[in-house]
């Protein structure tokens, strides 16, 4: 057992600007436990956590149903890999294709896996089903759109500080204004075989597209034979006060990926959702992974997926978010340009005289709150879904006065 040693956060710190990637720039808290919406660090400072690890612990953190299923799972069997059968997997897709509508379940693991298991997806329908000449599949996303950092991903990203020395860059993806229906409708060839989007983006700076355009999104893609892929890793399961946020437009996409939330925040779970005239295009040997479908991964997604039902904590998602941001829009401060969102999914867009979201985010977190900024200008609230109005009310208690300092 490796013996533990008394340190400081700047101890920390230390080690890991020494050792680890400068791939991220985090706050500099070091947290060390966490329970409930609640996490300390390794001073003992408390803090209400304003994030929820971009969505992944909607179901608060260590909460102790998905924690008892992973000790439970773990002493029994952690792992088979897909060459041989489990007994996990299949409760697990009876459970979600049950719980969200979906005729057939793909598991994998990050959420960047699951948007490229339905760009494959996507690819093989074009050119088995629509029949579109090998190698010319199209697939249209949208101008700020974040669905993770692989090469495939970054091709179609916005942002060139991700594109930036990773070329050759993948080619087959066009991109078009996101919430403009025109545009997606205009870009449409016969060529094109699937349309990725966001219903919220999220890491955009919480955007959410215009009232009916999901809706009209749905029958161009309907009537050209393209795919409606939703992306809902970051705004599923809840988080939105839907299941999906898909479900504010009343609109059923043709793949949906999933991710964060679908372990509690104890293991990376991620999944593509279908019916079975699109997954069906897989095929033994197309594609695969050692741990996607795990009986460990497996048996906690399914008790992460049933916390969210038997404590409604969808419907508490909605009920909190619609309160958490009307408290914030009645705050009268010189920098608050929009407070926009669903759920507990929320963006406080800041002016640009403003002097940027991140000072705020660390005066918050000075004041025990944490949270982070997005696009520069964006602080983003996202708490768990456990939240009570109490809570929220002691979370305000710090965010108006900051939000007024000069």
């Amino acid at each position: 057992m490796v013996e533990k040693v008394e340190m400081t956060a700047r101890d920390y710190i230390a080690l890991e600007n020494k050792y680890n990637a400068k791939n991220y720039k985090p706050l500099d808290v070091v947290l060390e436990r966490g329970e409930g919406i609640w996490v300390w660090d390794v001073e003992g400072n408390k803090y209400l956590d304003f994030l929820s690890a971009y969505s992944a612990v909607n179901q608060g953190h260590r909460h102790p149903r998905i924690l008892q299923a992973m000790i439970d799972q773990a002493n029994k069997l952690p792992l088979t890999s897909r060459a041989f059968r489990n007994d996990q997997l299949p409760l697990l897709a009876q459970k979600i294709c049950e719980m969200t509508g979906y005729e057939k379940f793909l598991p994998m693991n990050s959420g960047a896996e699951a948007v490229e298991s339905a760009l494959k997806l996507a690819r093989k329908w074009g050119y088995k089903v629509k029949g579109v000449a090998e190698n010319q599949a199209e697939i249209i996303v949208c101008s700020g759109n974040f669905a993770g950092r692989t090469i495939t991903i970054i091709s179609f990203s916005p942002e060139d500080q991700y594109k930036d020395g990773f070329g050759p860059l993948t080619p087959g993806f066009k991109m078009v204004e996101y919430g403009d229906a025109d545009a997606l409708r205009n870009a449409i060839t016969d060529n094109t075989v699937a349309f990725l989007v966001e219903p919220i983006q999220g890491e955009g700076g919480v955007i959410i597209p215009p009232e009916g355009y999901l809706k009209a999104v749905r029958e161009i893609c309907t009537e050209n034979n393209v795919l409606f892929i939703a992306d809902e890793i970051q705004s599923g399961l809840g988080r939105s006060g839907k299941l999906f946020a898909s479900d504010w437009d009343g609109i059923r996409p043709d793949m949906v990926t999933v991710g964060k939330a679908l372990s509690g925040g104890f293991y990376p779970v991620s999944a593509v959702l279908a019916d079975s005239n699109v997954m069906d295009m897989f095929k033994p040997g197309d594609h695969g992974s050692t741990f996607g479908g795990n009986p460990l991964g497996a048996a906690i997604a399914r008790e992460a997926l049933a916390v969210l039902e038997d404590e409604n904590l969808i419907e508490n998602s909605h009920e909190m978010g619609e309160y958490l941001m009307g408290r914030l829009r009645r705050i009268e401060s010189p920098h608050i340009k929009e407070v926009r969102g669903r759920g507990l999914l929320i963006g406080v867009e800041l002016h640009d005289s403003a002097g940027g979201a991140r000072r705020f985010c660390e005066a918050l977190m000075e004041q025990g709150l944490l949270c982070k900024e997005t696009h520069e200008t964006v602080i983003r609230f996202a708490p768990p879904l456990t939240i009570t109005k109490e809570e929220i009310d002691w979370a305000l208690e710090r965010i108006e006065p900051v939000l007024l300092m000069d």
